[in-house]
């Protein structure tokens, strides 16, 4: 369960795994191509799972860089990724945006299911610890504060029932990585998903966080305070596992992310196991253009740890 691109980079090294996978992505972007396609054709917005789509499809690299294409010029045209907009078309001629991302997924051969949190878009709010309110997940890490909520409207919001099935039947729930605030906590702020996550006791339940702060979103955030702001969102202690980055970040990229305003999650290991979970920590990044998880080295622990549980669990 996420969305964005670290969601994205996790099924690329799961996908080739022996397991079944169903990705369960958030509804609430409302920020270039997929607010305008949401604003305009009132359709849930379609970049994340388009990502998604990308990231799980076994095709040739050049059909997903055709979903992945992004127009830079042209009237209308400029800003929208190619995949958005054949999203919007199969919405428009089935009239449902579910069926359409269930037809892309055929027809590029995707590995798996991808399922919309919801079959409507929703609009993320977020609480400032000042009092304010920001509306709008793209608004939200601009706004400079420090978010004390996030909250949807509307605030009851149905899920897919397919969503729900696939939570209730799975082996192993993996949440994150991606953005906290605007990509992970808005798909357990959908009441039904969260409650089918905390009945599912036969589940192996995996908080994969992120390498980096997000600025805007959890600057100066350890581990503990990822874990912390899913709980204090949930009401509920979720997750057996975190796996966590501990390996060193070359002086050079995080100078580079440092003019961003972001800096390495922190393990505060006391603070985390204190509090239950256990911890797998290992190197997990590699830098291309930019930081990001290891694929492969993540999904190989996702294995084991899944392959594990069900091994004890006879």
């Amino acid at each position: 369960m996420g969305g964005g691109t670290g969601l994205s980079v996790m099924l690329r090294g799961l996908k080739h795994k022996p397991i079944d996978i169903t990705a369960i992505v958030t509804v609430a972007d409302d920020g270039g191509s997929s607010g305008i396609l949401r604003n305009e054709l009132h359709m849930p917005p379609p970049g994340d799972i388009r990502n998604v789509l990308t990231a799980l499809a076994d095709v040739e690299p050049l059909l997903s860089d055709m979903l992945n294409y992004r127009f830079s010029s042209g009237s209308g045209l400029a800003g929208h990724s190619l995949g958005n907009l054949i999203l919007a078309a199969i919405t428009d001629i089935s009239g449902d945006f579910v069926t359409a991302v269930r037809e892309l997924s055929r027809v590029f051969a995707v590995r798996g299911r991808v399922l919309p949190a919801a079959d409507q878009a929703v609009i993320l709010h977020a609480e400032m610890e000042d009092g304010a309110i920001v509306t709008g997940e793209s608004k939200i890490p601009e706004a400079g504060g420090k978010i004390k909520r996030i909250f949807l409207e509307p605030e009851i919001v149905e899920p897919l029932p397919e969503a729900v099935e696939a939570i209730q039947d799975a082996d192993a729930i993996l949440i994150g990585p991606g953005s906290l605030y605007t990509s992970i906590i808005p798909n357990l702020l959908v009441p039904k998903l969260a409650e089918a996550v905390l009945e599912n006791k036969n589940a192996i339940k995996i908080f994969v966080c992120n390498v980096m702060t997000q600025p805007g979103e959890t600057d100066d955030y350890t581990v503990s305070d990822h874990l912390k702001a899913v709980y204090e969102h949930v009401g509920h202690h979720l997750f057996d596992y975190v796996i966590v980055n501990d390996g060193e970040i070359p002086t050079q990229v995080q100078d580079y992310y440092a003019e961003k305003g972001a800096k390495p999650v922190q393990i505060d290991w006391d603070v985390v196991t204190s509090r239950g979970y256990k911890v797998i920590a290992d190197t997990l990044v590699m830098f291309r253009r930019y930081l990001r998880h290891d694929a492969d080295k993540l999904s190989h622990h996702i294995y084991q740890l899944v392959q594990d549980w069900i091994t004890r669990k006879g």
